[in-house]
Formats: structure tokens, C-alpha cells, sequence
């Protein structure tokens, strides 16, 4: 299957039951009350577990515990995936600022600044090698029913990436870009009609973007 296939499939599979979006995207408006939150997580989660195991139909909204439990474990592995960058350009901004204090006129100093900015390069390139691992590691973990440990396996993660190729990876990861931009663009102009607009956005467009995710993200797991 092609990066074309995937996202053929992908954009089709969570019209296969509106009731299950809209669902999903109730319990996504309650978000703010945090423990939706880690649902929406596990139910996101649950699609890419039921996708990966062959499954062409969106997963039922039962066992909320679990659902809880692995939507916790998705954001876990998220945290810290993306905590080394964070760290890095935390220290190298805060430990830069702190060896050369700002002149109220001029500034910090110009060697300083670029010592700034190279470090926010580093931190920002390796927040996107990292968040390409991440990715295939929540398929790992889904596809080892939620073993977090799965989701750490550095070798066997790579070995999967190496098996789809860098190549055809970055590119199905470009167009997964592309496709929330489209949503987001969808979803712009939707906002434009008031109330309304924001809850068909939050309600519809937001959970269908998060299954086609889940769904191209099984697929090209498994990638054959």
C-alpha cells in the first residue's frame, strides 16, 4: 500500500460511523475537565489498535477504564519523547541568559543571541527526529496492546522505520501535514459562522482529523 492507499483509506475510515465521531468529539469539548482529555487520548489510541489488528471499523466506546489507562500511556510516552528537546533549549536558553546578563539598551549580545538561536535550531530538529520515533512508537505500543515498555524499544522502532524506508516515512508524514492543514483551512472558514461554526469545528472536524491520523498511522506501521 502507497502513501496515496493509506490516505485514500485514511480520509474514508471514520465515516464509517458519524455517531462515533460525534462522540468522540463531545468528550473532546470536555477536555478542559482533563480526564476527557486522556479518553479522547485512549480512544484515538484504541482506533490505532483496532486499525493495526486489521480492523476496517471505528472501535466501540467501551471499558472507559482502559481507555483512561492508555490514553494516560499515549500522553506518557508523548511527555517524554518530546522532554529531551525541551530540556535542551530550556538550559541552552536559560544557562545563555545567565552567563550574559541584557544591557537595557542594547541588548543581549550578538554572540549570545546566536548561541540562542543554535540552540533552538538543535532542540527544534530534534524535536521532529524525535516526534517521527514517537509516532512509530505508539503504533509499537498499540500494536503490543498497550505495553508502554514497547513504546521505548529504540532498536526494534528503528528497525520499523528502517523496514518502511526514511524515505516513504518523511513523505507520508509530509502529507499528514498537509492533510490538517486542509482541515484546519476546512475548519477556518466553518468558524466563520458564529457558534455554530466553532461547535461543528470541535465536534466533527477535530475527531475526524485525529482518526484519519490514527488510521494512516496504523497503516503505514504495517506497511507492506
Amino acid at each position: 500500500m502507497d502513501v496515496g492507499e493509506i490516505y485514500s483509506d485514511a480520509i474514508r475510515y471514520p465515516s464509517s460511523d458519524w455517531k462515533k465521531v460525534i462522540i468522540l468529539g463531545i468528550v473532546t469539548l470536555l477536555s478542559f475537565l482533563i480526564i476527557p482529555a486522556f479518553l479522547a487520548f485512549g480512544y484515538i489510541f484504541r482506533a490505532l489498535k483496532a486499525s493495526i489488528a486489521g480492523s476496517d471499523e471505528l472501535p466501540e466506546f467501551d471499558e472507559w477504564g482502559e481507555m483512561l489507562v492508555d490514553g494516560l500511556k499515549v500522553f506518557v510516552v508523548q511527555f517524554i519523547y518530546f522532554l529531551i528537546p525541551a530540556v535542551i533549549l530550556a538550559v541552552g536558553i536559560g544557562g545563555t541568559l545567565t552567563a550574559a546578563p541584557l544591557d537595557p539598551v542594547t541588548g543581549p549580545p550578538t554572540m549570545f543571541t546566536g548561541i540562542i538561536g543554535l540552540t533552538g535550531l538543535i532542540a527544534a530538529i530534534l524535536g521532529i527526529i524525535l516526534g517521527l520515533i514517537a509516532m512509530v512508537a505508539i503504533a509499537n505500543m498499540a500494536y503490543y496492546d498497550s505495553e508502554l515498555g514497547a513504546a521505548f524499544r529504540f532498536s526494534e522502532i528503528l528497525d520499523i522505520i528502517a523496514e518502511i524506508g526514511w524515505v516513504d516515512y518523511i513523505i507520508w508524514y509530509v502529507v499528514l501535514i498537509i492533510v490538517g492543514v486542509v482541515g484546519g483551512f476546512i475548519a477556518g472558514i466553518i468558524n466563520l459562522i458564529p457558534i455554530l461554526g466553532s461547535i461543528i469545528s470541535i465536534l466533527i472536524i477535530s475527531p475526524y482529523l485525529s482518526l484519519i491520523y490514527s488510521r494512516a498511522l496504523a497503516l503505514i506501521y504495517a506497511y507492506e
